[in-house]
């Protein structure tokens, strides 16, 4: 095993009412390029999750819209404030390069913006009684009060921004939150919490509680005083939180098997620039995003243009130790989803796929593999992927057959097209069965305020984004008086 350069264990407790709370047990978190414990936290258990809810249930918060916004700007500020600190330990807990461990945390200040900007609107609605031959001389009105307690359980991807994605709305409601963050990487979560109580969040507004599943999942949906979960993760835990959540509000952000297609009307320059979109949207984030590109359709007429495009593309990125801020491509969560990966694609090329790029796997650390002619039935692009691999499937030059095979996963989340045919463009956006659709654009675009989520195995259907999110974190009352005129 390799060692560290001046080495700093974290030792964190969970933050829970505005105490540090540390337990005799605790879950240690390694840094996936070394495999080298840099923090552990506390092995929390029902109990500690039990006593945040119900502080979250019964504070009340009283923030006014302006003091709201203030927090969230404040925030946005300190994390840029931060920036190196936070990148350094998203490196470390990740294993993603520093490259984009930076760009984590600018996009996480655009959710904190937004968020700010939001919570100064009234979103209330009014109703003139006045409109038919029953009508009244009354207005009905309505209004978004806060819940009681939202429970918050995050992945391991994105462990600023997706926590980000869920308490920035739930300030900007005046709700109470409670966070448990996966135990692969919590640390991230831990110190935006302190961010957020330096900014002037009241500490029962957002409570971290850390722990393995095992212990102190169940409570995290079961809880009687929580009214909504958002989940962001897998498949199979999201439908286990479906099955014992009942009656509970859930968001369910799940997994995604994107597709970027490349239509036969491109130009060499476009086969150039879909190529560059191509390679960066399968290998940002090391690959470990919903929405990167886990499928390149390529149609058969264009495919012997592109395909070279893309191994050129590949072979120039840089992998290696993700805190080089020269290296480009970091590592995966850990060594056994690297391998995992690795023998997808060995099985591809079993199944009759063309592996064309492929330098050595160390460990976690997983290099941009190119695969071609990939069965569009083989496990590396039916089920998700989750790494930098670059797995081309050659399509047929009939775009209803592309479609079909597109739309052929039980996943429905993003999907990214490249033509230039204003016609086929809008086919693919009614076609497709996913939650978005961007042409000449990675799968995944999106401002942090637009509407986000998916369909089918990819979502329950209940978007995400700052604006959505708040809409979902409140309940609308109406109300109604005189109006005479």
């Amino acid at each position: 095993m390799n060692t560290m350069t001046n080495p700093r264990i974290r030792s964190e407790g969970m933050r829970i009412g505005g105490e540090v709370v540390f337990t005799d047990d605790v879950v240690e978190v390694l840094f996936p390029y070394t495999d080298e414990v840099i923090g552990t936290v506390p092995a929390g258990t029902a109990e500690h999750a039990r006593r945040a809810f119900e502080i979250a249930a019964n504070y009340r918060p009283r923030l006014s819209r302006y003091e709201r916004s203030q927090i969230l700007q404040r925030a946005r500020e300190l994390i840029g404030e931060r920036r190196d600190e936070l990148a350094k330990w998203l490196t470390l807990e990740l294993g993603i390069c520093h490259q984009h461990a930076i760009y984590e945390t600018k996009r996480a200040q655009d959710v904190y913006q937004f968020a700010a900007a939001e919570a100064m609107k009234d979103n209330g609605e009014i109703f003139s009684c006045d409109l038919t031959h029953n009508g009244k001389a009354r207005k009905i009105f309505t209004k978004r009060e806060p819940v009681r307690a939202i429970s918050a359980i995050t992945p391991f991807n994105h462990p600023l921004n997706m926590v980000s994605h869920k308490i920035a709305p739930s300030i900007a409601t005046n709700n109470c939150m409670v966070c448990k963050p996966t135990e692969l990487t919590p640390l991230t979560c831990i110190a935006l919490a302190d961010i957020l109580y330096e900014a002037g969040l009241p500490p029962e507004m957002f409570q971290v509680v850390t722990g393995m599943p095992q212990d102190i999942g169940d409570e995290m949906i079961t809880n009687e005083n929580i009214d909504i979960i958002t989940f962001t993760g897998g498949v199979p835990v999201g439908k286990i939180i479906a099955a014992k959540a009942g009656y509970k509000r859930q968001a369910l952000e799940l997994g995604g098997n994107d597709p970027l297609i490349i239509c036969n009307d491109l130009s060499d320059a476009d086969l150039e620039e879909a190529a560059t979109i191509a390679v960066a949207g399968a290998t940002g984030n090391s690959g470990q995003r919903c929405t990167a590109i886990k499928r390149i359709l390529v149609q058969e007429s264009v495919a012997e243009k592109f395909v070279p495009l893309v191994l050129e593309k590949a072979r120039r990125i840089k992998f290696g130790d993700p805190r080089d801020p020269e290296t480009e491509l970091g590592c995966v969560i850990h060594s056994q989803a690297a391998e995992l990966f690795e023998n997808r694609v060995l099985q591809a090329e079993k199944d009759g796929a063309k592996i064309l790029y492929h330098p050595e796997r160390r460990g976690a650390l997983l290099p941009p593999i190119v695969v071609d002619h990939v069965p569009h039935d083989s496990e590396l692009v039916m089920e998700e992927t989750f790494g930098p691999i670059i797995p081309i499937v050659r399509v047929s030059d009939i775009d209803e057959e592309v479609m079909a095979i597109s739309n052929s996963t039980d996943f429905g989340l993003s999907s990214g097209v490249c033509t230039n045919d204003l016609n086929r463009a809008i086919s693919y956006i009614n076609g497709l069965e996913v939650g978005t659709c961007n042409i000449w654009e990675q799968p995944g675009y999106r401002i942090e305020m637009s509407p986000f989520g998916g369909i089918k195995d990819s979502g329950n259907g209940v978007k995400e984004g700052v604006i959505e999110a708040m809409k979902f974190f409140t309940n609308v009352k109406t109300y109604s008086l005189p109006w005479p005129e």
